[in-house]
């Protein structure tokens, strides 16, 4: 009897530290990227995953148009968007809160 409870203690541990270790980060960090994509607004100053700067210029439902020169505008998805440049998400969120 005291085998089980042992094996059982330890499955409980593995599952915690799985939990903190794995499963809470990805959580954690697709609350962010969810934020960013719904906190977008014409005119940020956006870089994508291609490695391109650009300036947010229409925003639709699942795309961008982003302009990265005089004139010229890229359409891109919204989820090739890697960072917004001009401003923290995060620190405005805590100010609407």
């Amino acid at each position: 009897m005291q085998n089980y409870t042992t094996i059982i203690f330890y499955l409980v541990i593995l599952a915690a530290i799985c939990y903190f270790m794995i499963f809470r980060p990805q959580s954690k960090q697709r609350k962010e990227r969810e934020s960013l994509m719904s906190s977008l607004r014409v005119r940020d100053k956006i870089l994508t995953s291609g490695g391109i700067y650009g300036r947010i210029t229409k925003l639709k439902e699942k795309t961008v148009m982003i302009e990265v020169a005089d004139k010229v505008e890229l359409e891109l998805s919204r989820s090739g968007i890697v960072s917004v440049e001009n401003r923290d998400v995060t620190a405005e969120e805590g100010k609407e809160g």
